[in-house]
């Protein structure tokens, strides 16, 4: 019984002197353009998954059928997410092209709620989504996630019209104006994300 613990303890021991050799060495591409093994992909969705449901379960949703908050939810969304991850009739950006892994096209799949809101807010590791918590109150992501749920029945020209409509985000304005950037005036509101300004090909 002792020698097999000694040899499980020694074996623990090598795998880890071997992970930190191979971590000090550098022969891991870190870069985006280098894709992962299979393996590697599927445990990490998987890792991601189960993350994301576990601390997201018992969160809980408000109305969210509100039209205000889903136009204030349609402006945040030009603002801060359409560059990544895309929207009716805006098929690619620069910005996402070079992302790894590839964000999801948000237009393309009904996100449930309260998952939607626990990524909005905390963000992925190892990804490029950033936690908009740091920056944004709970309001303005819920409105986010309202607008997520309008998402996908909408055409291109429908988003246009919607973002057009939606309230300027005064977060983001004031950021621009330290700056330096133009002021844009609200009647003909323009997001720097929007999709007459997006850089998709």
């Amino acid at each position: 019984m002792k020698k097999t613990l000694r040899n499980a303890v020694l074996i623990v021991v090598a795998l880890l002197v071997a992970g930190a050799a191979f971590v000090y060495s550098g022969l891991y591409n870190i870069a985006a353009d280098e894709h992962h093994w299979r393996i590697t992909t599927v445990l990490m969705e998987m890792l991601r998954t189960r993350s994301i449901e576990r601390r997201a379960q018992d969160i809980q949703v408000p109305p969210l059928d509100d039209p205000k908050l889903k136009l204030k939810g349609a402006g945040q969304y030009a603002e801060m997410c359409v560059m990544c991850h895309l929207a009716p009739g805006i098929k690619d950006s620069a910005t996402r092209e070079g992302l790894y892994p590839q964000p999801p096209v948000l237009s393309e799949r009904m996100i449930d709620p309260r998952a939607a809101f626990w990524v909005i807010k905390h963000g992925i590791k190892m990804t490029g989504m950033p936690a908009w918590g740091a920056s944004h109150d709970d309001e303005t992501l819920w409105s986010l996630v309202a607008f997520l749920q309008e998402l996908p029945r909408l055409n291109g020209e429908q988003y246009q019209e919607i973002v057009r409509q939606a309230p300027r985000d005064e977060e983001m304005s004031n950021m621009r104006d330290l700056q330096g950037e133009p002021q844009q005036d609200h009647g003909t509101r323009t997001h720097s994300h929007s999709p007459h300004t997006s850089p998709h090909k």
